[in-house]
């Protein structure tokens, strides 16, 4: 189940039985949600406060775990980094995929918002490509952007930072920068 941005909306969507909370309003490179309905969710406070709901509900129902999927804006390996370590068990990976020589699009993104009859909220937008669907996922990186090498990336992240796996790493001390 989807579009939670808070504790109390993912909370319940766990008590209804959701085996999974998808965290955001999408955000991709197409979506234009927030300039049209003034909708967006910060994606590090809202995985952060959707897997404190994990947690207390994980507590409330004997054992329970649902997963948070992190979706929406998470374009580039720094991105999906941050989601992890914020708490995400998993990302939605629009942008990043869009971008493998293999990609239907061919290099172009068109957001699922964009099929709405009264209210599109998407646009057909060129996110270019970067090299083939194993070069976008492990590389080897001929970018500096954090298009390409996305799993590389997410190691080598967890090693400089001493975790040496995911739940470890979800556990991470995490800092904002202002």
């Amino acid at each position: 189940m989807g579009g939670a941005a808070g504790y109390t909306p993912a909370l319940h969507l766990m008590r209804t039985g959701a085996a999974g909370v998808l965290v955001g309003f999408g955000g991709g490179a197409s979506l234009r949600t927030e300039s049209i309905l003034g909708i967006h969710a910060a994606m590090a406070t809202a995985i952060s406060d959707v897997a404190a709901a994990r947690r207390d509900y994980l507590d409330e129902s004997g054992g329970r775990y649902v997963h948070v999927i992190a979706d929406g804006g998470l374009g580039t390996s720094g991105d999906i980094v941050k989601a992890i370590a914020m708490g995400a068990d998993a990302v939605m990976l629009g942008t990043v995929l869009a971008r493998a020589e293999e990609a239907p699009g061919q290099g172009w993104l068109w957001g699922a918002e964009s099929h709405h009859q009264h209210s599109p909220r998407g646009e057909r937008t060129s996110v270019g490509t970067v090299g083939s669907l194993e070069e976008v996922l492990n590389g080897p990186a001929r970018h500096v952007d954090g298009s390409s090498n996305i799993i590389g990336a997410l190691r080598r992240a967890m090693a400089t930072t001493g975790y040496s796996d995911l739940k470890e790493f979800q556990r991470a001390e995490v800092v904002i920068r202002g």
